[in-house]
């Protein structure tokens, strides 16, 4: 039988008072503080674990250990050491059996932990690192390495020096997230990370207590991980969204499992095996009572069916609202009234399950801020494999924010969760803009019943004026700003209106949406029941943005440096030579700090200071040329080639004259997770010859 805690402490004080002298007065402080660290790394379950490990097998109930054994198990697992790591004992000086020191232990730096900083919410832990709070309950969540990534297959192995592709594993879980360190993709990826989930309780009343295994089985949030893959140019990729069901280890009498996670693609290939992630799961500290398989299963069970059941009543609702919405008018057939989209999964979930109202906390200051964020997310659209029309898919936020580009429904998405949170009433609109091309973009709905148009590919914002075509031509109409077309529905996350007006023209809309002849709406109830809390087992909460991991001065000068190269090359090639003025350059930031400023709050700065600097810097009898661009990303060579497209930009760099003086500078603004707005400058100044 395992021998009391009290008995190992006693042995483990023996031999550190024969290893190190002490006065008589530090022994029982000394002792009180190995008690306390054994407490807190609750090393008497996991004395039990090793001996059930280890030496079960050769030791039957009625027979009893020995002490010398028990320690000897115990040493050979490494507790020992770890404890004496934990209490810094040895650590830095330790003498081999024969006095000296050994060659293999040296000056240990002082050891990391999880809580270096606070408000870093991305990050990962060895667990040997970590700092467990012991009233807390922990997931340590590991993933220990990648089989079976076939596309990699033949990847070469990358030279010194060299950038290759690489792979990253993002978790989200209960407002958590995490990241991993990048890898090098290949058929079998070594990622080897470690993260510290907690598994605590949040509401009031239990924000002291240890939760149970009862109170963990109630915790149906998945955890969410999205595999991008990210190439030497910076271009990412969604190889795989998965939600993982980690309850089920608290059947395991360890309080770990190890999980083989089959992850499969995305969009048009969500049925193709990616991949395989080997995970390990630990619960720190473990439960004294650990529950049954039986009654995991039924849990989870009852949580699937009930989820089901919801679905397929809110299925029949939407059928039978559809044939009422039809019966109204029948060209209402076709109207883009959206009430399901598919996500990276393929999974068909209602529009309104995509929308949840999101606190930019102290990331964002004001909704303008907000938009101007979700502008400079890239915009990507989904490309079909072949011929025909590309199948349309609304990602999550997570994988959204994760891939940092998408197409216009995710932005939308984004955009009216975020002016939510800043406690705005506002809406995803479902419609056509240009020639016929579906768009979706945000309203906002004021008290006095002003309607804002949001574009969130560009941050810009229209007032909605309705026009009247019964007035008569005397009365001077408003000229629409905006380029919407039709629209055929308005949703968030509590309401569905469609658009059931004669017409389903933008400029000739009304949008009081409390109005029943010109806007059908749907039962409140019927969209809570599949799109509530209650669901969240299902379909996750947004998760929390976290800050930018951006040094906007690293950026903006590397990329500068970049581009002076590409730009002398360039010359080079068409025979000039090139001759920077420095001072020039540095008087082109105001220019690009207030034309951030224009984007992000509609209002233009002036930029009377600029132009005056301008005629100081620039002799009589010269030219001054500027052209300013801006871009999303931080690829020099596609930088470069873009501002070779304007033949403005094209006459700058390819500039010829006497006494010709170049300049270029970047200005890189960073906002909330991998989202950059980068303005690039040209300029050029040259004596005028007749």
């Amino acid at each position: 039988m395992l021998r009391p805690l009290s008995t190992f402490c006693n042995a483990f004080d023996e031999n550190l008072k024969m290893a190190r002298a002490l006065p008589p007065e530090k022994i029982t402080e000394l002792k009180q503080i190995i008690h306390n660290q054994l407490d807190q790394m609750n090393v008497q379950a996991r004395i039990r674990d090793i001996l059930s490990d280890s030496v079960g097998d050769k030791v039957d109930e009625s027979s009893a250990l020995g002490e010398q054994e028990l320690l000897e198990a115990v040493r050979q697992r490494g507790l020992v050491e770890e404890i004496m790591d934990r209490l810094e004992i040895g650590g830095r000086e330790r003498s081999s059996p024969s006095g000296s020191r050994s060659a293999s232990h040296g000056p240990r730096p002082k050891q990391a932990t999880h809580f270096i900083n606070k408000d870093d919410r991305v990050s990962a832990v060895p667990l040997k690192k970590a700092n467990i709070d012991p009233t807390r309950r922990y997931l340590y969540f590991q993933i220990l390495g990648g089989k079976a990534f076939l596309e990699h297959l033949q990847e070469p192995e990358a030279l010194p020096g060299q950038t290759t592709s690489t792979f990253a594993v993002h978790i989200h879980f209960r407002g958590q997230r995490f990241r991993s360190r990048p890898v090098p993709c290949a058929c079998e990826p070594d990622f080897q990370e470690g993260f510290l989930v907690e598994l605590h309780n949040r509401t009031g009343g239990d924000a002291a207590r240890m939760a149970d295994t009862t109170t963990l089985l109630s915790l149906s949030n998945p955890i969410h991980l999205v595999l991008i893959k990210t190439d030497p140019t910076g271009e990412t990729t969604l190889l795989s969204s998965h939600y993982l069901e980690w309850r089920t280890v608290l059947s395991t009498s360890s309080g770990r499992q190890s999980i083989p996670l089959e992850l499969l693609g995305v969009g048009a290939e969500c049925k193709v095996p990616v991949g395989i992630l080997e995970v390990k799961l630990e619960l720190l500290p473990r439960p004294d009572q650990m529950l049954t398989e039986e009654v995991i299963s039924t849990q989870i069970s009852v949580e699937r069916n009930r989820i089901a059941e919801r679905e397929r009543l809110f299925l029949v609702y939407a059928k039978q609202w559809w044939r009422e919405y039809l019966q109204i008018r029948p060209s209402h057939q076709d109207r883009l009234v959206k009430i399901f989209a598919q996500d990276e999964n393929g999974v068909n979930r209602p529009v309104c399950s995509f929308v949840k109202p999101l606190s930019g906390a102290r990331l964002l200051d004001s909704p303008r801020h907000a938009a101007r964020f979700v502008s400079v997310v890239g915009y990507e659209r989904v490309s079909a494999v072949g011929g025909g029309q590309p199948k349309e898919i609304w990602s999550s936020v997570h994988a959204f924010i994760c891939k940092n580009k998408g197409d216009c429904e995710d932005h939308a998405v984004l955009l009216c969760s975020l002016l939510l949170g800043f406690g705005l009433n506002a809406f995803i609109c479902v419609g056509t803009k240009g020639r016929g091309q579906a768009h979706s973009w945000v309203m906002t709905s004021g008290a006095d019943g002003l309607v804002t148009f949001w574009e969130s590919l560009t941050c810009q914002r229209y007032i909605h004026r309705p026009v009247n075509p019964n007035d008569p031509p005397s009365v001077e109409q408003p000229t629409p700003q905006y380029q919407y077309r039709t629209i055929g529905c308005v949703f968030n996350h509590q309401a569905f209106y469609a658009n059931c007006q004669p017409t389903d023209k933008v400029e000739l809309c009304y949008f009081d949406l409390h109005d029943s002849s010109l806007w059908k709406a749907m039962s409140a109830d019927a969209i809570s029941s599949v799109c509530g809390p209650s669901n969240v087992s299902h379909w996750p909460n947004i998760p929390p943005l976290v800050p930018s991991s951006f040094d906007h001065a690293l950026v903006s000068n590397e990329l500068e440096l970049e581009l002076r190269a590409l730009t002398v090359d360039h010359r080079k090639d068409i025979g000039l030579t090139s001759v920077w003025d420095e001072e020039l350059s540095f008087l082109l930031n105001p220019a690009l700090a207030a034309y951030e400023l224009e984007r992000t709050t509609g209002l233009s700065p002036g930029n009377e200071e600029f132009q005056q600097a301008i005629r100081r810097a620039v002799p009589d009898g010269h030219t001054f040329k500027g052209f300013p661009i801006q871009f999303v990303h931080r690829n020099a060579r596609k930088v470069f080639a873009m501002c070779l497209r304007s033949p403005v930009c094209q006459e700058i760099i390819a500039c010829r004259g006497d006494h010709v003086r170049l300049a270029v500078r970047v200005r890189a603004f960073t906002y909330p997770e991998a989202a950059l707005a980068l303005w690039v400058m040209f300029a050029c100044k040259y004596k005028s010859v007749l």
